[in-house]
């Protein structure tokens, strides 16, 4: 039953920040269901919520059942008439009874709506139900990336794609239904298909075994900037993914080094929080990176750089936290019709209540007369649709930098590093650019550069969306953060990638950038810094992977 009151509670929590994906991983809300079958419920109950509520409030339940909340009601109804195993909880549970102790109603209501909308199949009801449904707006399509740890590009073209038109655009793909079997293979990163947005993998084999694996382009960027083109790869040691839930761009490295031949190469993979730590273990198992050794609960900014099992590390990943300001798909935290209890007839209420009145018996020709109650359009135990945070808290975004930068910092100061990407989910500069001035500029960067445009991997090298220019229109704050990010030259400006939310190639807004040391420097230790530590942020890789 924890499962229903979860839903809940994501669904009733008001956030500023955070896509329904990233809710169902978020560990402050104390949630205990497993995150796919928490966006499954939701997603799944969101698609036919007005057709549920007109049935619920046809068959009167809320006014019998004070124990029910709407949202809770909706829910349960969902799965009692809806999942094939029916609501998820024990029989003896008192919520779970409060349902069914009106299954004959509800039942009743369902094909009187059914035949009402001339449905023959309550399947055949679902897919009009769908096909109704207003399609949110999207403006990107839906990643998938190959796995390529447990399967090819070749292959799934070949199975789980196989029907699939492979010649479309971007934006062929973005406007087109999840019935439209087409897709784009991605030109910049190798093993990455777009197909239409509304699309549902998770029934697919592929994505059951972590064939396939749901992950925004912009977020494959770190692992293939931070790998390089294959002779780049022959000097790799090991490798840390500092930040690493729930582990996308973990086992895209891992999957890279494979590709390459690099079977002796180990990645450890760091996790603070101790949920998020459980999903990142779960994920490389279903990925098939046994290659990774998963540091759980383990603050990367405790690490011991000179620690013997770091000794061999030359490539750090780093996606720390941040604002979150680059993500796009708010539209996906569902703003539902929710029954009402409504005034009920006293003598409907004595029938409903009694199992054993007998209903009364009307004609089959008057079936189709019968008219609804229309449910009303609540929005109380859920928000409204959000839009992306792209609100400017100066003192908010000092702190998250300042926690990017001592990370930044922590990474380079690994005896046998020679590569460090770091990289945000984040439009603004004071994340990005001006992070990267901040560490040019300090001691600890010594020996360290940018690893220029021209010497980056083919793929993003072509990539046009390059680092901001001082202007007049930036904004930030202080002069003395203009005076920091003057001393980025324009070598390093076309060093930094960015990616535009809603743009036309379909990503998140992001950015990413690749450190490269140029000589033998020793290393300065960085102490970690607690009250940034435990700033409270957005991950945007909160949720993209298997579970949907």
């Amino acid at each position: 039953m924890a499962l229903y009151y979860d839903a809940a509670t994501v669904l009733g929590t008001d956030l500023q920040v955070g896509s329904l994906k990233s809710r169902v991983y978020d560990g402050s809300l104390g949630l205990q269901s497993k995150p796919a079958h928490l966006y499954a419920l939701i997603s799944e109950t969101a698609k036919y919520d007005t057709f549920l509520s007109e049935v619920i409030n046809n068959a009167g339940i809320l006014a019998l059942e004070p124990k029910l909340t709407p949202i809770l009601c909706l829910l349960l109804t969902h799965d009692h008439l809806f999942s094939k195993g029916g609501i998820a909880a024990s029989s003896t549970h008192h919520l779970r009874q409060a349902i069914e102790r009106h299954k004959a109603r509800l039942q009743a209501e369902l094909t009187k709506a059914r035949l009402r909308r001339r449905c023959a199949t309550v399947e055949e009801l679902k897919t009009l139900l769908s096909s109704q449904k207003p399609p949110a707006f999207r403006s990107q399509p839906r990643w998938v990336r190959i796995n390529t740890l447990k399967s090819s590009l070749d292959h799934e073209l070949s199975t789980t794609f196989k029907d699939y038109r492979t010649d479309a655009s971007i934006a062929e793909v973005i406007a087109s239904p999840s019935s439209a079997r087409v897709l784009t293979i991605d030109p910049n990163i190798p093993n990455l298909l777009a197909i239409p947005p509304d699309t549902n993998l998770t029934g697919t084999r592929a994505y059951v075994e972590g064939s396939i694996i749901l992950q925004d382009k912009a977020s494959c960027f770190p692992a293939y900037l931070l790998s390089g083109e294959h002779d780049d790869q022959q000097d790799m040691g090991h490798c840390i993914d500092g930040c690493a839930a729930p582990g996308n761009k973990t086992s895209h490295l891992a999957a890279i080094c494979l590709e390459n031949g690099r079977h002796d190469i180990k990645v450890f993979a760091c996790e603070r929080d101790g949920r998020r730590s459980r999903i990142l273990q779960d994920m490389m198992k279903k990925s098939g990176a046994e290659r990774v050794t998963v540091l759980a609960k383990q603050d990367f900014l405790a690490l011991n750089p000179n620690d013997s099992r770091f000794s061999d590390v030359t490539h750090l990943l780093l996606d720390p936290s941040c604002s979150g300001s680059g993500i796009v798909g708010r539209e996906d935290i569902p703003s539902l019709t929710l029954p009402t209890a409504g005034k009920v007839e006293k003598a409907k209420v004595s029938q409903l209540a009694s199992p054993t009145s007998k209903p009364k018996k009307r004609k089959r020709g008057n079936l189709q007369e019968d008219v609804p109650v229309v449910p009303a359009e609540t929005k109380d135990a859920a928000p409204v649709e959000e839009v992306r945070d792209t609100s400017h808290d100066p003192v908010r975004l000092q702190k998250l930098s300042s926690l990017q930068t001592r990370i930044v910092e922590h990474a380079l100061s690994f005896p046998a590093a020679v590569r460090v990407t770091y990289s945000t989910c984040s439009i603004h500069i004071e994340e990005n650019e001006l992070v990267v001035a901040r560490i040019l500029s300090s001691a600890n960067a010594k020996g360290w550069r940018l690893l220029r445009r021209e010497e980056q991997v083919e793929g993003l090298r072509s990539w046009k969306h390059r680092g901001v220019e001082l202007t007049t229109q930036v904004a930030i704050e202080g002069p003395k953060s203009l005076e920091m990010l003057s001393r980025l030259s324009e070598a390093d400006r076309k060093a930094c990638i960015r990616c535009h939310p809603e743009g036309e190639e379909g990503t998140m807004g992001f950015f990413v950038c690749c450190f490269v040391r140029e000589e033998e420097v020793a290393p300065t230790m960085n102490a970690p810094d607690p009250e940034s530590a435990s700033i409270s942020i957005h991950d945007e890789d909160s949720w993209e992977g298997f579970d949907e």
